[in-house]
């Protein structure tokens, strides 16, 4: 009963009636208004902003122009190596001399290059048709080097010509001299098989090696030279490595693709 006349009394009470009501906290109101700025600062982020991502594929450097595999013309023992591995050699030079039985025959290169592989060695048995040498095409002593990369091919769209790319080489310690910059320059249209990987490369390792995941897309990219670098070219570091880097060095390519909107990933 008494709880009641209190209750009663305090309706009556004239002075209570023009007490404002307090609807929120002051923190509460500050943390709204936080809310509110961070949902407009995403929805404008969302429709101006950009996103970008990069897309990793394994290479090798290379003069870009592609390799042959020489082979014998005829069958016969080999008395002599007349050039060694990583040598550049002009075209019709001798590379290995063959004892046969109508006397001896020089194998000779077909056009100028580097020599990558070379197969015979003094004292082996070869027959006709059999590879003796692999040479890498090089036009001029002075011709930069690329990179092809070889990307999964339901990427190979997403890869655009002018893209910037890092290139990661297998001989070059990343940690101490960084990585070579470089930007796309040519993106194949068809997937390339395992035997058309090979009779480029002129290595049937390399290409089972680069089609192991099914055939890849080739992104040629052009290195970006430099007149200060040991190198020839540039380096995320100031000098890059104190040596040169050579062709047919594998390498490790991250390839910026093209930025694109976070609505875009909403929108179906």
């Amino acid at each position: 009963m008494q709880f009641r006349q209190q209750a009663l009394s305090k309706l009556q009470s004239p002075e209570e009636i023009d007490l404002p009501v307090r609807l929120a906290r002051p923190q509460g109101c500050l943390v709204l208004a936080v809310t509110v700025v961070a949902m407009v600062a995403a929805a404008v982020w969302a429709v101006t902003g950009t996103v970008s991502s990069t897309l990793g594929a394994p290479g090798i450097l290379t003069y870009a122009q592609g390799s042959y595999v020489l082979q014998s013309p005829v069958a016969g023992q080999v008395t002599d190596v007349l050039a060694e591995e990583g040598e550049r050699v002009p075209a019709d030079s001798p590379l290995v001399k063959v004892r046969t039985a109508e006397g001896d025959t020089v194998v000779r290169t077909i056009a100028a290059g580097r020599l990558t592989t070379l197969v015979t060695a003094v004292g082996s048995v070869i027959t006709t048709g059999a590879d003796v040498a692999a040479v890498e095409r090089i036009e001029k002593s002075d011709d930069p080097l690329s990179v092809m990369l070889y990307a999964p091919a339901e990427s190979g769209s997403t890869v655009s010509v002018g893209a910037s790319v890092d290139i990661t080489v297998q001989s070059v310690p990343k940690q101490r001299y960084g990585v070579l910059r470089g930007k796309v320059k040519a993106v194949g249209r068809v997937a390339e098989s395992s035997r058309r990987i090979t009779g480029f490369l002129g290595s049937t390792q390399l290409g089972e090696q680069f089609s192991r995941e099914g055939p890849p897309v080739a992104v040629l990219v052009r290195l970006d030279e430099s007149s200060v670098t040991k190198s020839g070219y540039t380096w995320s570091s100031p000098d890059g490595p104190p040596y040169a880097v050579e062709s047919m060095t594998l390498a490790t390519g991250s390839v910026r693709l093209a930025e694109q909107h976070p609505i875009d990933w909403l929108l179906p």
